[in-house]
């Protein structure tokens, strides 16, 4: 489990014809702000919370950035940036949390099926650029990630988490034939999360 294990190395990423995921850094800053503000109205929905604020910057973004990678490094948590294959512009961004982060620790978890939460090991979170919806991008990310969830990074029982606020990505999950696992609330949040899990 790369989360605290230091002799199991962190996966670098992935890529095919379409797209490349890999490690987010600093100097990934202004192609991940452009794609941040063009989606700033549905990540709103995302992260329930009011980033980013109309006014966000680009110096912001760069401390942002360069707050995930430290904790990339660290092996608290793990942020990639989704490119295109010649990495001229930002298509999204997918963080992995193990389940016992702080943010879940703080919060009610309701179990949809009877599964228990440990069993789970990592959580997974997503986006992609608003402009990339239409074409569906998010689901064709979403098939590349169960795979390499359970090929590179060990984690066969891996959790895909959203907001119930965020309809479009609801429902492209459950059309993706996701279950329904748990029901998170976070009180730092507004909303349910909820967290799929491959039937």
């Amino acid at each position: 489990m790369p989360f605290n294990t230091p002799e199991i190395p962190v996966p670098e990423g992935v890529q095919n014809d379409e797209f490349l995921l890999r490690p987010i850094g600093v100097t990934d800053a202004a192609l991940d702000y452009e794609a941040v503000m063009e989606s700033r109205v549905f990540l709103r929905k995302w992260e329930q919370s009011n980033w980013p604020a109309d006014d966000f910057t680009v110096d912001e973004n760069r401390e942002d950035l360069r707050k995930l990678e430290q904790r990339h490094a660290a092996r608290e948590s793990f942020a990639y940036t989704m490119l295109n294959p010649a990495e001229t512009q930002c298509l999204g961004c997918v963080y992995i949390f193990s389940t016992a982060a702080t943010m879940f620790t703080r919060s009610k978890i309701r179990s949809m099926d009877g599964t228990q939460w440990p069993v789970r090991a990592a959580a997974l979170y997503f986006w992609v650029r608003k402009i990339r919806l239409a074409d569906g991008l998010d689901r064709r990310l979403l098939e590349v990630l169960g795979p390499w969830m359970e090929r590179d990074w060990r984690f066969g029982n891996h959790l895909v988490i959203t907001n119930e606020q965020f309809e479009q990505q609801v429902a492209m999950i459950e059309n993706a034939g996701m279950q329904l696992r748990f029901r998170i609330d976070d009180p730092k949040a507004n909303g349910h999360f909820l967290a799929y899990g491959n039937r």
